[in-house]
Order: structure tokens, then C-alpha cells, then sequence
């Protein structure tokens, strides 16, 4: 990274959560608790669904990749939050925090993605079944996962290349627990205004247009369902539906409210900031088995497979 005639920055100051000791020591055992949590039940549903063979749908697919999100996207903010948490020097070097940055990016954006063809998927199972197989191809299916994840990529590419010409001088202090790239704004001397338009073009693509691609999808989904003249029909094909709408609330309502509010390091700021990026990765898993018999009869399988291996 170029840096001019200003004075060289190497690191910033995360204020974090609390600065008292006692809180901090709380706050530890609590994230540390959650983290283990994400960890466990994200590589859970990852085994789960690549060891049983009747989880190999595209649905549980799609999921597979959206528990490695959720996992990849707990590992790029918790482990510094627990870091400083326990830390007198609340540091983290510019390369560490743009790294953070790009992979919250990454993270973030490829999942807004792939909720989108994860509505896409119930679309087609609910209005087309009988054509499901055919339009929901292995290849097709591959291709809108990796196009998701290019998508991230190069949203966090761009954004992250434009923040690397920062010159950033004067006040080094980051009012919340991690990086994120509106927080780095009011540290540059440099000119930001580019930057800004090109973080609110991304965001509106990938939060908005993503949005958009799943209400789109829902409409006709809603219409089906209802259109089902028994009950016990209409209940059933809505539970098909139910996981993904909870986790598409859960994720879009905290990211809009995360990051359309001012940076200012206020608790209600840093409320949404964990819901969105430690609470969120932690409940997906949780809101899938709980509501889904056939990922609780896997997991069941899963389990008895591995006890039977080690007895």
C-alpha cells in the first residue's frame, strides 16, 4: 500500500465491546462459547449432508455451501473480537483489518447470493415439480454456487483494491469490535468519494438486488401455495419454505440495519453488528434441523454411523 507525506499508520485501535476487565472477561466466555457453537453446528450439517445419500438434493447442497459461508464468516471477526478481548493493546495491523474486510465481503456477499438461488430452488420444487429434476440440473446447480461465490469475490476484489490507495493519517481509533469498510472512511485523508459510490453500487447489487430476486421468487411461490385446496398440502409445501424465509430474515434485517445506520460505535450499532455477523452463523444450522425432519433424520443416521465406527 502507497503512503505519502502524511504519518505512517501500521495499525488501528478496535474500541471494541466494553473497557471494563470484569465485562471483557464475560464477553470472552460468552463469544467463546458462541464460536464453538457456529463451529460445531456448521461442520455438522456440512458431514451430515455430504455422508447421507438421501441429502444429496440440490436444497441440501445449496446448504452445504451456505454452512461453509456461515462458518467462513464467524472465522473473519470472532477470533480477533476474542483476541482483544483479553489483550491490554486492542491492535490490529492495516493488512490485518483490509484482510477482514475483504473476507467479511466475501463472506457476506457470496451468501446474499446464494440465498437468492436457494429461493430460486423453492421456486422451482413448488411451481414446477414435476419438472424439478430437469431445470434443477447437477450442472446448473454448480454453476449458480460458483457464480454466487465469483459474484462475492469480485465485490470484495474491487472494493478492497479501491481501499488499498488509502493514505490514512490522524486519528487511528475504529469504534467497534472489527473492521468494516464505512468504519476506515473517517480515517483517510485521502479522497473517499469514489470509494463510497462504489461500496453503495456493490451494496445495492448484493443487498437490494438479491432482495429483489427473492420477493420475485416468493410471488408465485405464495400463489402456489395457496392455491393448494387442502390444508395439510398448503402446510406442508410452506414448511418446505419456512427455514430459508427465517434465515433470509435474520440475515437481511440485520445486515440493512447494520449498515444503514451512521458509524458511530453506538450499542445499538454493535447490537445489530453481532446479530448480523456471531449471532446469525451460529442459528442457521440450529433453524434448518429444527425445522426440517429430514436433516433431523440424517443427523440421527449420521451420529449412529459414527458410534457403531468407533465401537
Amino acid at each position: 500500500m502507497a503512503l505519502k507525506n502524511h504519518s505512517v499508520i501500521f495499525e488501528f485501535i478496535l474500541l471494541g465491546l466494553s473497557a471494563d476487565p470484569h465485562v471483557q472477561t464475560l464477553l470472552f466466555v460468552l463469544f467463546l462459547g458462541i464460536y464453538i457453537l457456529t463451529l460445531m453446528g456448521n461442520l455438522l450439517m456440512l458431514l451430515v449432508v455430504r455422508a447421507d445419500s438421501h441429502l444429496h438434493t440440490p436444497m441440501y447442497f445449496f446448504l452445504s455451501h451456505l454452512s461453509f459461508l456461515d462458518f467462513c464468516f464467524s472465522s473473519a471477526t470472532v477470533p480477533t473480537l476474542l483476541k482483544n478481548l483479553l489483550s491490554q493493546k486492542k491492535t490490529i495491523s492495516v493488512g490485518g483489518c483490509l484482510a477482514q474486510v475483504f473476507f467479511v465481503f466475501e463472506s457476506g456477499g457470496t451468501e446474499a447470493c446464494l440465498l437468492s438461488v436457494m429461493a430460486y430452488d423453492r421456486y422451482v420444487a413448488i411451481c414446477h415439480p414435476l419438472l424439478y429434476g430437469q431445470m434443477m440440473s447437477n450442472q446448473l446447480c454448480k454453476g449458480l454456487v460458483w457464480g454466487s461465490w465469483g459474484l462475492g469475490f469480485l465485490d470484495a476484489f474491487i472494493n478492497i483494491l479501491l481501499t488499498m490507495n488509502f493514505d490514512f493519517c490522524g486519528n487511528k481509533s475504529i469504534p467497534h469490535y472489527s473492521c468494516d469498510l464505512p468504519s476506515l472512511f473517517p480515517l483517510s485523508c485521502s479522497d473517499v468519494n469514489t470509494n463510497f459510490a462504489v461500496l453503495l453500487c456493490s451494496s445495492i447489487l448484493h443487498g437490494i438486488g438479491t432482495c429483489f430476486l427473492i420477493v420475485y421468487s416468493y410471488i408465485p411461490i405464495v400463489s402456489s401455495i395457496l392455491s393448494i385446496s387442502s390444508s395439510s398440502g398448503r402446510s406442508k409445501a410452506f414448511s418446505t419454505c419456512s427455514s430459508h424465509l427465517t434465515v433470509v430474515f435474520l440475515f437481511y434485517g440485520s445486515a440493512f440495519l447494520r449498515y444503514l445506520m451512521p458509524v458511530s460505535g453506538s450499542p445499538l450499532e454493535l447490537i445489530f453488528s453481532i446479530q448480523y455477523s456471531v449471532i446469525t452463523p451460529m442459528v442457521n444450522p440450529v433453524i434448518y434441523s429444527l425445522k426440517n425432519n429430514e436433516v433431523k433424520a440424517a443427523v440421527r443416521r449420521t451420529m449412529r454411523k459414527c458410534f457403531q465406527y468407533i465401537m
